[in-house]
């Protein structure tokens, strides 16, 4: 009786065994497909960097606005409502208010 258990119990241990390794297997060849289906980058691409975050993203990935870059268009509009806001609260030069100093 107690050889049955034994055998009964490596069974069980090599079939759990054999599941994990088949799923690692499985897990390595899901990803090794993924990579060999991604574009491959251009080595020496040009980086630029975020005029909001100051990260530097590939050129070709980034956003440009006039002569500024962006890693994305949330940080474009930031930077572009930011700019805006402070043109807005500095009041034009020659106006009434310096002739008077």
């Amino acid at each position: 009786m107690n050889l049955l258990i034994i055998r009964l119990i490596i069974f069980a241990v090599l079939f759990f065994a054999g599941l994990k390794l088949y799923g690692m297997y499985r897990q390595w060849k899901l990803d090794r497909e993924t990579l060999e289906h991604q574009p491959q980058r251009r080595d020496g691409s040009q980086m630029v960097r975020c005029q909001w975050c100051e990260v530097h993203v590939p050129e070709e990935e980034a956003l440009r606005d006039q002569q500024h870059w962006f890693c994305s268009s949330a940080h474009r509009d930031r930077y572009l409502q930011e700019q805006s806001d402070l043109n807005a609260s500095t009041p034009p030069k020659g106006t009434p208010d310096d002739d008077k100093h």
